[in-house]
């Protein structure tokens, strides 16, 4: 067994891996004049587009604007609805709220936690207008199954590739197989640029669509106004939203995009350690790795198996806290949040699969910026609360 480590400063959930690269490109920015829409973000944009071999991609200020902007552009509004996982982020469902159509909350496979394509099926309704699969933990939904259920229904894909970033499935980074994918650069994400995200697709329309509604439904390169090449001249043909990204965010981007891979292996080193040491304690069904796909462990979700230990997830968590060790859980279930129960009628125990997953869920530290003797940290806190109420 590890010998225990004191850890003498605490080690947060998640740190950003941030480097001089990154903070000169910033200055960069700021010295330039560009601290909004300009020309560092047009080429993130044609970047990223290139890294996931998609066509188009839009630049933008969160995943959740991606995702609302791609269902917007779809014309879905009320009495439409969405297919969404109960086991992701609130944004998800909350952005088809805002569209004023209603969110169709299914349960998921098991411990994988990706969406039940069985579960999709049994959801679909004449109403449905687009199926939005999470692509979990940084591990690619079912693709294949859950594209075909669309297209024989004749319902698009809108994916939440918000862990995705590098995501690979069969063969094909995610951001070029539904009809558009979101990724989030959120603080905490595998490529971070603060606040921000990624719209990718093949659909040059739909593309044109979404760019327009990124930013006040404002004719084509609106962003261009304040330069040599631009007029001042512009017309709204859209009620479009203000969800653009800025140029100080892209600068971070640019950096972090060429460094992502790196760091997506050393996730992998990390999560090979926790395998290691955590699979053979006995007690966790630790982060499901699907065939035909890799695994960028944008989190590394471990479950607590019933029976095992004298303690539950939450004191687990607060232990982790007392040996200085930072823990999350992804997610609440959708379904289990005051709105969507209140709003909607859905109730605890609905979803089986989830219920049981999420009683014993809980995130460890997992990120480039960890050291070995961080991991090793992790680890040995714990083995040793493991020990200490194995049952």
């Amino acid at each position: 067994m590890l010998s225990v480590r004191t850890r003498e400063a605490f080690l947060p959930y998640c740190l950003p891996m941030i480097g001089e690269e990154e903070i000169a490109e910033v200055v960069d920015s700021l010295r330039s004049g560009w601290v909004t829409t300009g020309p560092k973000t047009k080429r993130f944009e044609e970047e990223f587009a290139q890294y996931v071999g998609s066509e188009h991609a839009i630049a933008v200020n969160s995943c959740t604007a991606g995702l609302h902007v791609s269902l917007a552009a779809l014309g879905i509004g009320p009495g439409d609805e969405v297919i969404v996982p109960t086991m992701t982020f609130c944004a998800t469902a909350n952005v088809v709220v805002h569209l004023g159509a209603k969110p169709v909350i299914v349960d998921v496979e098991g411990p994988s936690l990706e969406i039940s394509t069985e579960a999709i099926r049994r959801a679909i309704t004449p109403r449905t207008k687009a199926i939005m699969p999470v692509h979990y933990a940084g591990q690619a939904a079912d693709l294949d199954e859950i594209l075909a259920i669309g297209a024989e229904h004749g319902i698009p894909v809108i994916e939440d590739g918000a862990h995705a970033a590098g995501t690979i499935y069969k063969g094909r980074k995610i951001g070029t197989h539904g009809k558009a994918v979101s990724f989030s650069f959120y603080a905490t994400k595998n490529l971070t640029t603060g606040e921000g995200g990624m719209i990718t697709t093949n659909d040059a329309e739909y593309a044109a669509r979404m760019r327009l509604l990124s930013l006040h439904g404002m004719s084509k390169d609106a962003w261009k106004r304040y330069t040599q090449a631009g007029s001042w001249y512009y017309e709204v043909v859209a009620p479009g939203y203000k969800v653009n990204m800025t140029d100080i965010a892209a600068a971070l981007g640019l950096h972090q995009l060429r460094r992502l891979d790196s760091f997506n292996r050393r996730r992998a080193e990390i999560g090979a350690m926790f395998d290691a040491v955590l699979g053979p304690l006995g007690v966790f069904t630790l982060p499901v790795r699907l065939p035909d796909r890799n695994h960028v462990l944008h989190l590394y979700p471990v479950q607590i198996r019933p029976g095992t230990l004298r303690i539950g997830r939450d004191e687990f968590i607060e232990e982790l806290k007392q040996a200085n060790i930072g823990a999350s859980v992804h997610f609440i279930p959708l379904h289990r949040h005051p709105f969507y129960r209140d709003q909607f009628g859905y109730r605890p125990g609905q979803f089986p699969a989830a219920e049981r997953c999420y009683e014993g869920l809980l995130s460890l530290p997992l990120y480039p910026k960890m050291t070995g003797d961080d991991a090793d940290d992790v680890m040995a806190a714990v083995t040793e609360i493991v020990d200490k109420h194995r049952l």
